[in-house]
C-alpha cells in the first residue's frame, strides 16, 4: 500500500475518534456543570477543565475569551478553525475518505457522506433549536455508524490495520485526556478525594464514556475511584481502557509486520508501551499521581504516533 493511502486511512480514523471524544467532553462538561460548586477552591466553571485537558484552552481564549457553555459548545462543536472540533474532524475525515474512496467500501463512504450532509444541516439550524444533548447524541451515532461499517465490511488487509491503528492511538490519547478532566476539576483541593463529589464525578466520567453499565458488570458493589481508574486504565475487558487501546495498536502493527515481512521500530515502541502498562498496578498509578501518570502516558502515545508516521506514513519504512 502507498504511504499516502495508508496516511489517509490512518487520519480518517483518528479524526472520527477525535470527533467522538469532543462530543464526550461536552457531555462531561454539561453533567459536571449541574453539580454544586466546589466552594471556590477548585474551578467554579467546569467548562475550563475540558479545554485544558483537551489542550485547546489557549486557542479558545484567543477567539472567545469568556468560557461560558455557549462559547465552549461553539468552539468544540461548530468552529472549523478549531482542528479538534466535531465539525472540523468530520469534514477532515470525509476529505481523507474522498481521496482514498477506492480503498473503502461503499458502506463506509456512505456513512461518512451522510454524516457530513447532516453536519451541514446542523450548521444551518438556529442554535436555539440545538440542545447540547442533540449534538452529542448525533456525533456518537455517526461515529458508531462509521466504525460499524468499517468493522462489518472492510477487508482484513493492511488498509484495515491502518484504520485501526489510527482509531486505537487516538482512543488511547483521548481516553487519558478525558480522565485528566478529573485532575483539573478538583485542583487544588485534595480533601475532595474520596468524597461524594469525587465519586459523583468519577461516575459522570463513566457515563460520558458509555461505560457505566459495563463497569458494574465487571466490578459490581461499591463505586470507588480506584475501581473506576482500574477499569479505564488497566482492565483488558474495557473497550476504552488504555491497556486495551495499546494492545490493539500492537495487534495491528504486528499484522502489518507479518504482511510486509519487516518488523520496525514502531513495533518495538508499541511493545515497550504495552509491557509498561501490563506490569502496572492501580496503586502504582495513584502513587505516581493520576495526573502525572496520564501526562506521561499521553507523551508516550504521542511518541508512538510519531514512530508510526516515520515508519509507515512518511514513505521511509525501516
Amino acid at each position: 500500500m502507498l504511504s499516502r493511502t495508508a496516511a489517509n486511512l490512518y487520519w480518517l480514523a483518528r479524526y472520527m475518534e477525535r470527533a467522538e471524544t469532543a462530543a464526550r467532553l461536552l457531555e462531561v462538561g454539561e453533567r459536571m456543570s449541574l453539580i454544586p460548586s466546589t466552594g471556590g477552591s477548585g474551578y467554579r466553571n467546569e467548562w475550563v477543565p475540558l479545554l485544558q485537558a483537551n489542550g485547546s484552552h489557549e486557542g479558545f481564549l484567543a477567539k472567545y475569551r469568556d468560557p461560558v457553555q455557549r462559547n465552549v459548545e461553539s468552539f468544540m462543536f461548530f468552529d472549523r478553525d478549531n482542528p479538534g472540533s466535531v465539525a472540523a474532524c468530520v469534514a477532515a475525515a470525509r476529505e481523507n475518505a474522498r481521496i482514498v474512496r477506492t480503498a473503502l467500501t461503499s458502506q463506509v463512504s456512505d456513512a461518512l457522506n451522510t454524516a457530513y450532509q447532516e453536519l451541514m444541516t446542523l450548521e444551518r439550524t438556529e442554535r436555539s433549536d440545538l440542545p447540547l444533548t442533540r449534538l452529542t447524541e448525533w456525533t456518537l451515532r455517526c461515529c458508531a455508524l462509521v466504525r460499524g461499517a468499517i468493522d462489518a465490511t472492510q477487508l482484513r488487509n493492511d488498509g484495515y490495520d491502518f484504520l485501526n491503528i489510527g482509531y486505537s492511538i487516538e482512543r488511547a490519547d483521548n481516553s487519558a485526556r478525558l480522565m485528566d478532566v478529573k485532575y483539573f476539576v478538583l485542583l487544588p483541593r485534595v480533601d475532595f478525594v474520596g468524597s461524594g463529589l469525587d465519586n459523583y464525578q468519577w461516575t459522570t466520567l463513566l457515563r460520558a464514556l458509555s461505560a457505566h453499565r459495563a463497569f458494574h458488570w465487571a466490578y459490581g458493589g461499591e463505586v470507588t475511584a480506584a475501581k473506576i481508574a482500574h477499569f479505564l486504565i488497566l482492565n483488558r475487558q474495557s473497550p476504552r481502557s488504555l491497556l486495551t487501546s495499546v494492545q490493539a495498536v500492537n495487534d495491528h502493527l504486528d499484522s502489518l509486520a507479518r504482511a510486509y515481512g519487516t518488523p520496525t521500530r514502531a513495533q518495538t515502541e508499541a511493545r515497550a508501551l504495552l509491557a509498561g502498562l501490563a506490569e502496572l498496578t492501580i496503586d502504582e498509578v495513584f502513587d505516581e499521581g493520576l495526573h502525572e501518570f496520564l501526562t506521561r502516558f499521553i507523551g508516550e502515545v504521542s511518541a508512538l504516533g510519531a514512530a508510526v508516521y516515520d515508519v509507515y506514513l512518511s514513505g521511509d519504512m525501516r
